[in-house]
């Protein structure tokens, strides 16, 4: 992966390409900038409604501090371009429940140990939240905020959606839709820094930076968030209950869902 690789011309003609599609179709109230540290590395964790909202949510990044190293998933690797793209903008693969694992995220702490900024959604997907609120998050940004000790700032961002719908192919460019994105102070988790990465301390560290970007979102949206996180593991369970109990009649079927693999598990987008 290299690192150091800044606003280097590749990244400049991405962004080149992506940001007068941006302009035309977004109107940009962004605020919260002041919130980014201005040296060393640091995390910038967003929510995640919309296969778009990457775009805006790195060119909030890219306009107000420095070129991000996005966390995406490895099989972006495979198209021959697109890899050749992501590895000269310094991008990381992420390798979903597999051995490579431990590899994004020393490939991750290294970036930001060379004072990096490193973006990622920890949802680990688009958000299944029929409202489009926040979910249950995943331990990984949380295994990368304690691993490294950086500052991890929250950011949450409304509007994309409207532009690109969260499963759709079909935009709607016009008329322009507005787009506000908010970053937050970083989240304080400095009483677990140094202690072991246990399940307990990941989830409440993962849980830290939920809550800021929800009451981020909260804020922009004007409205609450439900009390209870929409959380994909219990979604999952509850089917697999449903027909274990079908398969065994009368029996109880007994699942536990607090493991660190099931923290971890990611789950295909749901038939539409």
């Amino acid at each position: 992966m290299p690192t150091g690789a800044g606003k280097n011309l590749t990244y400049r003609t991405v962004a080149g390409v992506i940001k007068p599609f941006l302009w035309a179709v977004a109107k940009r109230d962004w605020r919260g900038v002041e919130n980014f540290p201005t040296s060393g590395g640091f995390i910038v964790a967003a929510n995640h409604m919309t296969n778009l909202d990457p775009l805006t949510f790195a060119q909030f990044v890219y306009d107000t501090a420095r070129a991000p190293r996005i966390l995406a998933k490895a099989s972006l690797w495979k198209i021959p371009v697109l890899r050749w793209v992501l590895d000269s903008t310094g991008m990381i693969p992420v390798h979903r429940n597999t051995v490579g694992a431990a590899s994004s995220l020393a490939d991750a702490v290294r970036a930001l140990e060379l004072g990096e900024c490193v973006a990622v959604f920890p949802e680990g997907t688009l958000t299944r939240d029929p409202n489009l609120w926040p979910m249950t998050g995943k331990t990984g940004a949380a295994r990368l905020a304690l691993s490294s000790g950086v500052p991890v700032i929250p950011v949450a961002q409304w509007g994309p959606q409207d532009i690109l719908g969260q499963y759709s192919k079909r935009l709607r460019p016009f008329p322009r839709k507005r787009v506000t994105i908010r970053a937050g102070r970083p989240v304080d988790l400095s009483d677990l820094l140094g202690r072991p990465q246990d399940t307990s301390v990941l989830r409440e560290a993962t849980e830290r930076i939920m809550v800021a970007i929800t009451e981020l979102l909260e804020e922009i949206r004007g409205e609450s968030a439900p009390e209870v996180r929409f959380d994909m593991r219990r979604t999952a369970v509850a089917g697999e209950q449903v027909e274990a109990v079908a398969d065994a009649g009368d029996a109880p079927a007994v699942l536990d869902v607090d493991g660190d693999a099931a923290a971890d598990t990611d789950t295909e987008r749901p038939t539409q």
